[in-house]
């Protein structure tokens, strides 16, 4: 017939069957092989388990929300039957929005496909492609198998993202942890970019101390970690062995001069020698979130017959390369109780590429002045108290000034008390804000500011510093849901006196103080405030993508 063509192109065109199964999504399903608490649909969930439950924690999940119709996994809890039970329902959804998605009949747009590098062979063909003023971007055929035929390069696909569980050959990285009580658990695994470090108890016996793989160095490092995410990838990764430190039974620890030799439990005389008491991990990745590096340090020690359990430690820290490692204080948002990030600027900014922060202190912190048992200004210079991002801080000292002393040397010495000996210049927005990123540090305002000290029997006087009050204002950034902590403005405000010189055999004691004050500037607008008029229209809540 003559419509043949035109039925065959609509069929060619018609949308793809979906690639998503909303009834196998779970966004809570955090713990690998366990039951996940109040999250209904996690499938290693048993009955027992929903009936425990109190609340499903994700109610409904959909694939894409910017379709127009899609199916959505709608949970609850029968709390009225006897066990509560789980009830899963399968629903058609409509979007009310006008701006949505009828059909994703265009499979290629579903991911980033890699562009075609030029080539030599190549080279002829995309300059004819590509060399006129316009081009089609429409592929030449709607074929829905394309993706099979030129699948997106593995490694590009399945890059670790924040939090996914380190994968290795067999299962994943074990970190031990405390679950319920305070025993050991060899089900936790590490989450990457998730720095961690826990305690827990393992019960031992002496007798089959060779026999338990937790005290082994092999239980660590015998499975090699996978580059990519995919669990087909060629890509490992070697855990190596970075340190090993014995302990005594005292508690005294040696470093040994080489880790080559791996040092397993035995019994002997008694003892149980060699067992794991502590490992650090250390994974290194590149920017992209490809694993490239995996190392763990270990500590050893000795178990008494005595003994019925020990306590055994375990961390994990990750690294970019070609970065150097630096505490964070969040993960992106400042987390309360943790230190504010600073640093200044090296000489000879600005220049391209390879903007670099330095730090002001081995620790990367902004500091205040720290209160000694004797308030001696001149025995407290050199003493530093990080400022912890949150919490209102306040110190001080007292200076004893006699008519002896000089001014200028004095003043110096009062400004090295109260600023350190290198006062940054910047200080992190976030927590996790890195040295080469420029425009997430935040400069210091610094402000001077004279009193005035009025002596009718002093003949000279000169101008020495007596607090400094820092504030930070910050404001919550994101999502309302989970907002993260940002630094916006921070103000170094130092005061300064004048002091006449004293007359011969008279002295001062002088107050020296140094605070620190945070102020949260995302309060809202009071109540009936309007600023512009407003528009009563709800937009999808990715509208303005990928503006801010």
């Amino acid at each position: 017939p003559t419509d043949a063509p035109d039925a065959a192109q609509a069929r060619a065109r018609s949308a793809p069957a979906p690639v998503t199964d909303v009834a196998k999504l779970c966004v809570c399903d955090l713990l690998v092989a366990q039951c996940d608490v109040n999250c209904c649909c996690d499938p290693d969930c048993s009955a027992d388990d929903f009936s425990l439950f109190t609340t499903c924690s994700v109610p409904v999940v959909t694939g894409d929300s910017q379709l127009c119709s899609q199916k959505a996994a709608v949970y609850s809890l029968d709390v009225e039957a006897n066990p509560p039970e789980r009830i899963f329902k399968l629903i058609d959804q409509v979007n009310p929005s006008i701006f949505c998605i009828h059909a994703t009949n265009y499979k290629q747009a579903l991911y980033l496909k890699s562009p075609e590098i030029p080539t030599p062979e190549n080279f002829d063909q995309l300059l004819d492609k590509f060399g006129g003023a316009s081009f089609s971007a429409e592929p030449d055929s709607w074929n829905l198998d394309t993706d099979a035929q030129n699948p997106p390069d593995a490694n590009e696909t399945y890059r670790y993202e924040y939090g996914v569980p380190v994968q290795t050959e067999d299962a994943f990285l074990r970190l031990p942890s405390p679950v319920v009580s305070s025993w050991c658990s060899d089900a936790n695994p590490a989450g990457f970019l998730v720095n961690q470090a826990t305690k827990c108890i393992r019960s031992v016996s002496v007798e089959k101390c060779d026999s338990i793989q937790a005290l082994s160095m092999l239980f660590y490092i015998n499975s090699s970690i996978l580059a990519v995410t995919d669990i087909k990838s060629v890509f490992q990764v070697n855990i190596t062995v970075q340190s090993i430190v014995v302990q005594s039974l005292n508690g005294m620890r040696t470093l040994l001069n080489s880790s080559d030799v791996l040092r397993l439990p035995m019994v002997l005389d008694e003892l149980c020698i060699n067992a794991v008491l502590g490992v650090n991990y250390h994974i290194t990745h590149t920017d992209t979130g490809e694993i490239i590096e995996a190392a763990a340090a270990f500590v050893l020690g000795a178990i008494s017959k005595e003994a019925l359990s020990i306590e055994q430690s375990f961390e994990i820290s990750f690294t970019q390369e070609n970065t150097q490692p630096v505490p964070l204080s969040g993960n992106p948002g400042y987390v309360v109780g943790l230190p504010v990030r600073a640093g200044f600027r090296p000489q000879g900014y600005p220049f391209p590429a390879g903007f670099v922060f330095a730090s002001s202190n081995k620790h990367n912190q902004l500091t205040i002045l720290q209160s000694t048992s004797t308030q001696d200004c001149l025995e407290a210079q050199g003493t530093r108290a990080p400022v912890l991002f949150g919490y209102n801080m306040i110190s001080g000292c007292k200076l004893r000034i006699t008519a002896a002393m000089k001014c200028q040397p004095l003043a110096q010495t009062l400004l090295d008390v109260l600023k350190g000996q290198s006062f940054p210049e910047y200080v992190a927005s976030f927590g996790n804000s890195q040295a080469q990123d420029v425009l997430d540090w935040v400069p210091i305002t610094q402000l001077h500011i004279s009193e005035q000290m009025i002596s009718n029997t002093l003949q000279s006087s000169c101008q020495i510093p007596v607090s400094l009050g820092i504030e930070v204002k910050w404001t919550k950034y994101g999502s309302l849901a989970n907002p993260q902590a940002r630094i916006v403005n921070v103000t170094a405000t130092t005061t300064t006196t004048t002091l006449k010189q004293l007359p011969s055999g008279r002295e001062r004691i002088i107050p020296i103080t140094s605070s620190v004050v945070f102020t949260d500037i995302s309060s809202p607008a009071e109540p009936g405030y309007k600023a512009w008029p407003t528009i009563n229209i709800k937009l999808p809540f990715d509208f303005f993508y990928p503006f801010v």
